[in-house]
């Protein structure tokens, strides 16, 4: 399947229209922006974007649409993940992928400044503004049923670290499989955040803020 490139210019042209006090001014050689939506190289991966409900920590939504995009190294990584999940009889589920710098500030702004290590300061952009992280869980593949973790998806609370201990012994045993195959693939979590996942190659991806609506 076939993914247009954004052009140098008309990568520009989208960066210029964002906020002037916006984004971070980034120097640097970067790779060019080729963001996949990730069901179109595998429908089994199942989507539950949740920022595009009011089911989530800002209570409205977020994102226009329901969908989930990755630069394509690290699409096609996760997807050698959900594949290698099968002979287990598991799938990736991805809550978030890329996200519109935008989206990140509204986050940051609208935090309790005691909460702000669970969500990206702006002012440097996030790796899911990069394209190169995403948050993700098991699913079964049988019923199609998410599979039970220590903590809920974006809850802030010490449960979400993915050294905590207190979940049962099948949830730590899921929690440490996901990791171990995301690892696998060149991914690493977040010190406080069992479900995200950033690639190894964000460095070289500039901050986006392109909404949904624009890509292909």
């Amino acid at each position: 399947m076939r993914f247009r490139f954004l052009t140098f210019s008309v990568l520009c042209g989208i960066l210029s229209a964002a906020p002037a006090a916006a984004q971070p001014r980034e120097r640097g050689v970067f790779r060019p922006t080729d963001l996949v939506e990730i069901v179109r190289l595998d429908s089994t991966i199942h989507l539950d974007i949740r920022y595009a409900t009011p089911d989530n920590f800002m209570k409205r939504p977020m994102y226009g649409e329901p969908r989930a995009f990755l630069e394509r190294p690290a699409a096609a990584a996760l997807l050698r993940v959900h594949r290698a999940l099968r002979a287990r009889g598991l799938g990736i589920l991805v809550l978030d992928a890329y996200r519109p710098w935008s989206v990140t500030k509204k986050f940051w702004d609208e935090t309790p400044p005691a909460l702000h290590r669970f969500v990206a300061d702006p002012s440097k952009g996030s790796r899911h503004n990069r394209g190169c992280a995403v948050d993700c869980t098991l699913y079964d593949l049988g019923g199609g049923k998410e599979i039970r973790m220590p903590s809920a998806y974006d809850e802030f609370t010490v449960r979400a670290s993915p050294r905590y201990a207190g979940g049962s012994r099948e949830e730590n045993r899921m929690r440490a499989l996901l990791r171990a195959s995301m690892e696998a693939e060149g991914f690493t979590v977040d010190p406080g955040e069992w479900w995200h996942y950033d690639y190894r190659d964000w460095r070289h991806y500039r901050v986006l803020d392109i909404p949904f609506g624009l890509l292909p």
